[in-house]
């Protein structure tokens, strides 16, 4: 178990029940993962506590390996006479070469599953999908041959000594950056919060989700980033709530088409944390205007501690810093100004990603970096009119920003000293 972090709804854990007599859960927890800081640690470990508990109470067991597992799954394996080993699929190259090594390492055949997409990656395209409305099409054909209930895995007669996950706790050696975040986590929390979006926030959706200042979101990103909530089971739910059509048809091209390009963007691009990953034409247009003359450039340490000369770009930062999340409409906002700030696009690309990863609870996932690349480097987007530093990228400013929504309502919200310093 990896990137999917649940009991329930997960193909990759009903497959190797089918498999075998007997299942018995892995997760090999890292001391460290990139950007990711000590509140991404807690929360996945509390969930992963309700993944033991859940487990112990199907009597499937349930371990908990401290290190890689190109390093400690293999003999692990071969210590419970493991006959087959499944894992779950992940585009981010990481992920792609510890399965490449496992392969060759384990004395068992290794199965990737892909239960995070409803239709898996290399189903829906065998290549880089380069506009949503493709992988639209190709969805029209195909989910209604995988978008339908899922069985739940069966109790089995396994025991395992209980997890020491004080231990765990220790064994982590990421830094805190931002503040504790009080949200409920583990798979009850998220079945909890997609309850809640689908009781008071999707009826509205279509019409208000692009707005900050009413928060109409799900909420549900950080649950589906770590696995703790199925993707499949949220459209199911979705579907037959009863919502208006228009509120559902929004949401699940968000949750699908959106969500299932961006694993398809890192899947099949080099380089898609970077502006390697780029388009040809955004790489050109871009390089054409590296020379532009910028009005203010901003260093990583004034990007993180929110000190722009922007009240909104600044907000922004300081919600995902505090909570741990940003509003999608100023995901792009944010992106593009660090764009127009910065000396480079490469530089740009790297303090997004990197401030992206370190504070956003789904940091350090496709949705982050095909985002990053959507807003500085032109990816599945189209070119637009010209202009200094962005060339054809798409320009977004505050004043385009204040006609979509209340501006000072969100700020208000969000930091309300930023209004109070704006006064002097």
């Amino acid at each position: 178990m990896s990137r999917d972090q649940r009991v329930r709804d997960n193909h990759g854990l009903l497959l190797a029940a089918e498999l075998g007599t007997q299942v018995h859960v892995a997760f090999c927890l890292l001391d460290r993962c990139g950007a990711a800081s000590q509140r991404h640690f807690d929360f996945m470990l509390d969930g992963l506590e309700e993944v033991e508990r859940d487990l112990r109470s199907l009597g499937i067991p349930f371990t908990l390996l401290l290190g890689d597992a190109a390093m400690t799954l293999p003999a692990f394996a071969d210590s419970i006479g493991a006959g087959a080993v499944t894992c779950d699929f992940s585009p981010l190259a990481p992920s792609r070469r510890r399965r490449e090594f496992l392969a060759d390492s384990l004395e068992v055949p290794l199965v990737e599953v892909d239960s995070r997409n409803i239709v898996p990656a290399w189903v829906a395209a065998d290549k880089h999908v380069y506009a949503a409305f493709h992988l639209r099409n190709r969805h029209a054909k195909m989910l209604p041959d995988y978008l339908m209930e899922i069985p739940q895995v069966q109790g089995q007669n396994g025991v395992s000594e209980p997890v020491d996950w004080e231990s765990a706790r220790a064994f982590v050696k990421a830094e805190q950056h931002g503040p504790p975040l009080e949200i409920a986590s583990g798979e009850s929390a998220a079945r909890g919060a997609l309850d809640d979006f689908i009781a008071n926030r999707l009826e509205g959706y279509a019409e208000r989700r692009g707005r900050p200042d009413v928060d109409q979101q799900s909420r549900l990103s950080a649950y589906l980033h770590f696995g703790q909530l199925s993707c499949q089971r949220t459209v199911l739910d979705v579907n037959s709530s009863g919502a208006p059509a228009e509120d559902i048809a929004e949401f699940v091209d968000e949750a699908v088409t959106w969500r299932e390009l961006s694993d398809n963007f890192c899947l099949y691009v080099d380089g898609y944390s970077s502006a390697r990953g780029f388009p040809n034409w955004g790489r050109e247009t871009l390089d054409a205007h590296a020379g532009d003359a910028r009005d203010v450039v901003y260093d990583l340490d004034a990007f993180e501690q929110a000190d722009t000369h922007d009240i909104l770009w600044n907000a922004a930062q300081l919600e995902m810093v505090r909570t741990g999340r940003m509003h999608n409409y100023l995901r792009m906002y944010w992106a593009k100004k660090i764009l127009e700030w910065s000396e480079s696009p490469e530089e740009a690309t790297r303090i997004a990603v990197h401030l992206n990863d370190r504070y956003e609870l789904d940091g350090r996932d496709p949705n982050g970096y095909a985002g990053v690349a959507w807003s500085i480097g032109g990816v599945h987007d189209r070119p637009w009119m010209e202009r200094s530093v962005y060339g054809k990228v798409r320009y977004m400013n505050e004043n385009g920003a204040r006609r979509k929504f209340d501006v000072d309502a969100y700020i208000r919200r969000v930091a309300p000293e930023l209004l109070d310093q704006q006064l002097f």
